[in-house]
């Protein structure tokens, strides 16, 4: 068993059920309870087994083909250097080897002849000299071009990964099967899959030079020598039964699965959490609990003795041996015959003794490294399907359906009409969030005409926010139709319609960039207009808090890049302008991630992310959409962004949702009242007061003091 995942086998009914004891067995390991998918299974058709890989790899195949056109696009000559430094380097052991047969005819001729050629010695030694050298400037010249040839790798696929992960839309992103194919293309490390890819194949060839020049040497040095193919024979089956019979007594295959059952265990684990944790760090301390946790901590060590142990560990200690195995006994016998057979030879021509040392070295050299490489065939062909298969998944990556899928209608169909605000409507629309059974919209319908301010109040929870992620097609709707200018919203192409709106989330985000993209990000047109990102922030009002910042609108308020630093004097309380942590069980520590400023701080920097994209000349925007604007704002600041929204508004159309109530209602055309995921109240706002048994005419007159 490997700790990189095996492809999984997926047919009709295949299944894997750790409860069924027929067809998976149980094993203890520590405090680990492993389930293996049992060998039966799998040798009742193991022939079929290898086909369906077999067809697997073959179906893969051109996205090996695509990846070696790929590369080679954006680094033929590194490609080419490194196989052809790659297959030169396989070449060398077999060189040897012809120069250490030469060495044997010299040793024979000095046996039979007593006499020795010197020159031709010289030169034989000179050869095996080079071959060290050579073999030693290839590995450093290979290593030279991979590193080099991986990173053009790693930087020309790292933009095909980007934009399969920027194109997934919500629903998508959240799915959990698309999760996992994304998360598996990103690099660990420094590999990339189709550097892997390549470096496997350009290796298995080159292994397979390898075995194949080396026994053709081999078998052309010893044919002459007396007993030489003999020993050779030997010396082989020697070392292929120690290698078959390799095994252990966890070595399993298929489907497995691990976890552990034991409270001890576990609550030992969350101790340890709990201490190593910042976020408990307070309550930790004011609740004076440290003696009783360590108490507590050692308690279940004491218990857990040796069992306690995480499973990789565990796994790796209970490696063992039959010494009993049939093949590991027949290897024993057999590692001795060499030896003999040169004894037996020393008694009847001792004459021979040199010759047959030193054929005896070789050969067992050549066995051992003849060994060597079927054991790298072997590792190099095993996961051959895996990388394959992972080949495809990335290229495949950039083709994942969109949930949303995209429309075909241009919109709008002329400039102007979207400079006059667009038109809302909605048909009895309802909706469910992807995995939940309850209705976030339950058949709504209303209508907001171009040009007019909708405010949607409610409670949290009403279905507010839902409203204006349909509008923005974040989603679609369960039931009903969403009509944009009186246009199915479906039948509109996506990038139309999100470029004719704007839009503020209540879970407004900030990116992990300096304060400067994190405003000009609302509208990238204008991404380097530094006027407009200045302007955007005063609209926002988020000039002065900006101004106090360490650097001003190139400050990070979400530094990407964390620094790396060993144990330096506890005196040292910040680096690089930034605290120190003196943990001893960080490696490295996360670059604060605020300045200090308050959550309302924060929503203006996103508010004026908003007025960058809003206020934009260049291209029609006649949409705004403001979910929450105002939450975390104090009155003031509240009171000053409604006078800005509402100067910047224009003939824009324009829907807010919100829990409170102000200013903003009151000069709105059209007020939607929300309850539980329906619209229970529409009109105006002298219309709702004046309505009999009007929830918002009541919630009016309890919030309206603290508005006015």
């Amino acid at each position: 068993m490997k700790k990189n995942r095996r492809r999984s086998r997926k047919g009709k009914g295949d299944s894997f059920d750790p409860q069924n004891e027929t067809l998976v067995e149980h094993r203890q390991l520590g405090v680990w309870d492993l389930y293996i998918e049992r060998d039966s299974k799998l040798s009742l058709f193991p022939t079929l087994l290898k086909i369906e890989e077999y067809v697997g790899m073959w179906n893969d195949l051109p996205y090996l083909l695509r990846t070696i056109r790929d590369v080679g696009t954006v680094a033929w000559p590194l490609l080419l250097l490194y196989v052809a430094i790659t297959t030169t380097s396989s070449l060398v052991p077999a060189l040897n080897l012809w120069f250490y047969g030469h060495l044997l005819d010299i040793v024979q001729s000095a046996v039979d002849n007593r006499t020795v050629d010197a020159h031709f010695l010289i030169q034989i030694a000179g050869g095996r000299v080079l071959c060290a050298v050579a073999d030693h400037l290839l590995h450093y010249a290979g290593k030279r071009v991979s590193t080099a040839l991986n990173g053009c790798i790693k930087r020309f696929y790292s933009a095909h990964i980007f934009h399969a992960m920027a194109r997934l839309d919500v629903p998508t992103w959240d799915d959990p099967v698309v999760s996992a194919q994304i998360d598996a293309l990103v690099p660990r490390g420094e590999n990339t899959v189709p550097w892997v890819a390549i470096m496997n194949l350009v290796n298995t060839g080159s292994t397979l030079l390898r075995m194949f020049s080396q026994t053709a040497v081999l078998f052309g040095v010893l044919r002459e020598q007396n007993d030489g193919l003999l020993f050779c024979l030997l010396s082989f089956a020697s070392d292929a039964m120690s290698f078959f019979s390799f095994s252990n007594g966890m070595n399993v295959r298929g489907a497995w699965a691990a976890t552990t059952h034991d409270e001890d265990f576990i609550r030992m684990e969350g101790l340890k959490r709990l201490i190593s944790r910042s976020t408990h760090r307070k309550e930790l301390v004011a609740g004076g609990l440290t003696e009783y946790l360590t108490a507590e901590y050692r308690g279940l060590v004491d218990r857990l003795g040796d069992r306690a142990s995480d499973f990789w560990s565990i796994y790796t200690n209970s490696f063992t041996y039959d010494a009993l195995q049939p093949m590991r006994l027949l290897r024993l016998p057999l590692g001795e015959l060499p030896q003999i057979l040169f004894t037996l030879r020393a008694v009847q021509q001792p004459m021979s003794i040199p010759v047959s040392l030193a054929s005896l070295h070789l050969v067992q050299r050549a066995s051992g490294s003849f060994m060597g490489s079927v054991r790298t065939l072997l590792e190099q062909t095993g996961n051959m399907s895996e990388r394959l298969s992972a080949l495809r998944q990335l290229y495949e990556a950039g083709n994942i359906a969109n949930n949303v899928a995209d429309g075909t209608t241009p919109f709008p169909e002329n400039e102007q009409s979207i400079r006059d605000g667009i038109a809302i409507e909605f048909r009895n629309v309802s909706f469910r969030y992807p995995g939940s059974e309850d209705y976030a919209l339950r058949d709504i319908s209303f209508r907001v005409h171009p040009g007019q301010l909708c405010v949607i109040i409610g409670s949290n929870g009403s279905g507010k926010s839902t409203i204006l992620k349909l509008v923005a097609r974040i989603y679609d709707p369960t039931e009903g139709t969403i009509l944009i200018d009186g246009h199915d919203i479906k039948t509109l192409r996506l990038a139309d319609v999100r470029r004719a709106l704007a839009i503020l989330f209540q879970d407004y985000t900030h990116f992990p960039l300096s304060v400067r993209e994190n405003i000009a990000l609302g509208d990238p047109s204008r991404a380097h207009d530094d006027a407009a990102v200045e302007e955007a922030a005063r609209l926002g009002g988020a000039s002065e808090l900006i101004a106090r910042l360490p650097d001003g609108f190139d400050t990070y308020l979400e530094r990407p890049v964390r620094d790396i630093y060993s144990g330096i004097p506890d005196g040292t309380t910040t680096l690089f302008g930034r605290k120190v942590d003196h943990g001893r069980l960080r490696g490295f520590i996360d670059t604060p991630t605020d300045h200090g400023l308050s959550g309302g701080q924060m929503q203006r920097l996103a508010v004026a992310r908003t007025f960058m994209r809003s206020s934009s000349t260049e291209r029609g925007v006649g949409l705004l959409l403001f979910d929450e604007p105002s939450a975390s704002l104090d009155p003031t600041a509240e009171h000053d962004l409604f006078s800005r929204l509402r100067e910047l508004r224009g003939s824009k159309t324009m829907i807010f949702s919100t829990h409170r109530f102000g200013n903003l209602t009151r000069h709105a055309d059209l007020i939607l009242y929300m309850n539980d995921s329906l619209i229970v109240e529409a009109g105006t706002h002298e219309e709702l007061l004046k309505r009999k048994g009007s929830d918002y005419a009541w919630l009016w007159r309890m919030q309206a003091q603290a508005f006015l």
